[in-house]
């Protein structure tokens, strides 16, 4: 009950708190100094490990453990100023009024600043200098909290380091224990704050129980632990967040010098860290003592409270009894279990079996198709959509120079005729499956393998070793990649039927076989100068081909001409012997007749183009013969090209 100095006439003198006020004082000051040099030294090794090690667990541990202690800091400076006013209380301080009329400023900038001080010490007034620190403190433990909230940090071992940490959280913890039970020991007449303020040093231990936790079990494959490291902010944070609530709140609530002041570090999260835990009970208490409501003189909570466990018990049942009822979607299916063993499939829709956990339902998928890749890199971000008019994504670059995540590289034979090496070369493979559509396919996949897509891949992964031992890169990138697809599927498919994996390979993808991209431009350099010798060696094979069938056709055309040469040669003296025949047969047929004959014929071939002029040797008489002139004139030069006259030679 709060004691009112105006009202109450009684002396405090007699009261157990005002007594032990002093004493109190000091313990809680002194608890204070010590939890400030601990709030402090943890947020100075944070920040230096910050600067090392940003995403160690170290930051996050520190920080998350320094919030705690500052909320206990607040708790234990809003009871030591509770303890203040009640020492004043017992040794009331008569003031001594001295009239001093104040000098008034001269300077106007002087003025303002008195005006600005004034009003500001007037508004501390009002608010209270207890509600300031409270925030303050909570304000700087949310802070601390934000600062360091990052769930994606990665796990890492931490040493000797570790082993070191967690033994000085467990004795800080230990340490704030015993304060922890001497404070919910204290009388409530003594030391009515003593039950709050061990809620709040509760909230320190946590935090110190689980960080030397997190450090115990950290290392390079647990996550629970860094998630753990980061999620024990979450309760400092909790009560830091109330804390200032409850100091905004205040704001509104009438102050007074005379009155008895309450403990503003209250803290409803704080209580329930208890056992067992009683919320209700923590309700009622704070609704009794802030607006002087009594729960249990209400019948209807009483009625409530009566049947509250029947109407539990009553509703638990039911719900238990419809855990046995199931839907089943269009794209799954469920194999019911009775008693630890599969009894039947279930279709999609509603169906009823017996209730959790004598029955449950296990879901298998519907004919929902997948597409695993044979390697899956690792994923540093999400993948944001392009937009439709903006320039390609990089991951669809297919170029041989740039790497994809789902490239896997693999040993294949030489293409080195008789010398025996290896060739290495990067491919993706990628499988489109589904979980069979039958009963007994659907058992199988649910009972006989643990994760369907490893399974695949690993089979996946051991088929392309086996069947790429003995392709050679040049006939992956040509002839042999028509029929690689439906090989490497056929040979997956055979096998996962083997292992009765209930899985069903609708396709095979070959998405692209290339050489490392590391390799690609050096690749390149020999692709190409083994291009440019097989073309050298061509174009060396075309020109000695062409020498060979040139000199052959020249060799022809010789033999030809001589062979036609021969033959008119051959056929010419046929001819010749032919007619000497004949012409013989001739003669010794007509005699001088055809000697004539002949004489004339040849006499005419030999005239046929000669220009004659005959005479008869007759005219003139026996003694004058003709006289022919042999003189040759110019012609007359004719105006018309196209005609021509001879002119004949002059005889007497």
């Amino acid at each position: 009950m709060q004691v009112d100095l105006d009202v109450d006439e009684a002396p405090v003198t007699g009261l157990p708190r005002f007594q032990q006020a002093l004493f109190q004082g000091r313990r809680l000051r002194q608890f204070a100094i010590g939890a400030g040099v601990l709030a402090a030294t943890g947020v100075l090794l944070a920040l230096v490990v910050g600067l090392f090690a940003p995403q160690s667990l170290w930051p996050a541990l520190l920080v998350n453990q320094s919030a705690a202690f500052l909320v206990l800091i607040a708790g234990l400076q809003s009871a030591w100023w509770v303890a203040q006013w009640r020492e004043r209380a017992m040794n009331p301080v008569v003031p001594v009024v001295v009239i001093d009329e104040p000098e008034a400023p001269s300077d106007w900038y002087e003025r303002l600043l008195d005006r600005i001080s004034r009003r500001w010490q007037h508004g501390v007034t009002q608010i209270g200098t207890p509600t300031l620190w409270l925030g303050g403190w909570a304000l700087l433990a949310l802070s601390g909290v934000e600062q360091v909230w990052n769930l994606t940090l990665p796990p890492a071992a931490l040493g000797m380091s570790a082993t070191v940490g967690a033994a000085i959280s467990l004795l800080l913890a230990f340490g704030l224990l015993v304060l922890e039970r001497h404070l919910a020991q204290e009388n409530t007449a003594q030391w009515p704050e003593a039950n709050s303020l061990a809620q709040l040093t509760r909230v320190a231990i946590i935090s110190l129980v689980l960080g030397a936790v997190c450090l115990l079990f950290a290392n390079e494959s647990s996550v629970w632990p860094v998630r753990l490291a980061v999620l024990i902010g979450l309760l400092p944070g909790l009560v830091a967040a109330e804390l200032l609530l409850r100091a905004v709140l205040s704001l509104f609530s009438p102050r007074s010098e005379r009155l008895e002041p309450e403990l503003l570090a209250r803290s409803f999260v704080a209580d329930m860290l208890r056992w067992p835990p009683q919320p209700l009970l923590a309700l009622q208490h704070e609704l009794h003592n802030r607006f002087g409501i009594d729960l249990r003189q209400i019948w209807a909570f009483t009625y409530m409270r009566r049947a509250f466990v029947p109407v539990l018990a009553v509703v638990a049942i039911i719900g238990w009894a419809l855990t046995g009822i199931h839907e089943i979607p269009l794209q799954a299916r469920g194999i019911y279990e009775r008693f630890g063993k599969p009894v039947e499939v279930f279709g999609p829709g509603l169906h009823a079996g017996l209730p959790w956990p004598l029955g449950r339902v296990l879901s298998v998928e519907n004919g929902v198709v997948h597409e695993l890749a044979t390697s899956v890199g690792e994923t540093s971000a999400p993948l944001q959509a392009e937009p439709a008019e903006g320039p390609a994504p990089a991951i669809a670059n297919r170029l041989w120079d740039a790497s994809h995540v789902n490239d896997k590289s693999q040993v294949i034979a030489s293409s080195r005729g008789d010398k025996q090496s290896f060739q290495v070369v990067n491919m993706d493979v990628r499988f489109i499956y589904r979980i069979g559509l039958s009963d007994q396919a659907a058992l199988a996949a649910t009972y006989n393998s643990a994760d369907v897509p490893m399974l695949i891949r690993s089979t996946a992964s051991r088929i392309l070793v086996h069947d790429f031992a003995s392709r050679t890169l040049d006939g992956l990138l040509g002839e042999d990649r028509v029929g690689l697809a439906e090989e490497i599927g056929r040979a997956v498919q055979a096998d996962l039927q083997t292992l009765d994996s209930g899985v069903e390979i609708l396709a095979t993808v070959v998405e692209a076989i290339h050489p490392p991209a590391g390799a690609a431009n050096a690749y390149h350099g020999v692709q190409a100068a083994q291009i440019g010798a097989q073309a050298l060696i061509a174009r060396e094979r075309g020109a000695a081909a062409e020498a060979t069938h040139q000199a052959q056709l020249q060799a022809s055309i010789a033999r030809d001409q001589a062979t036609a040469v021969a033959r008119e040669i051959n056929a010419s003296a046929q001819a010749a012997d032919l007619k000497f025949n004949a012409e013989q047969k001739a003669y010794a047929s007509a005699g001088q007749a055809f000697v004539l004959e002949q004489y004339l014929s040849q006499l005419s071939q030999g005239l046929a183009n000669a220009r004659l002029l005959i005479l008869d040797h007759r005219l003139g008489g026996s003694s004058n013969a003709p006289t022919i002139d042999l003189r040759t004139f110019t012609p007359p030069v004719d105006p018309a090209p196209s005609r021509k006259t001879a002119q004949p030679g002059a005889a007497n």
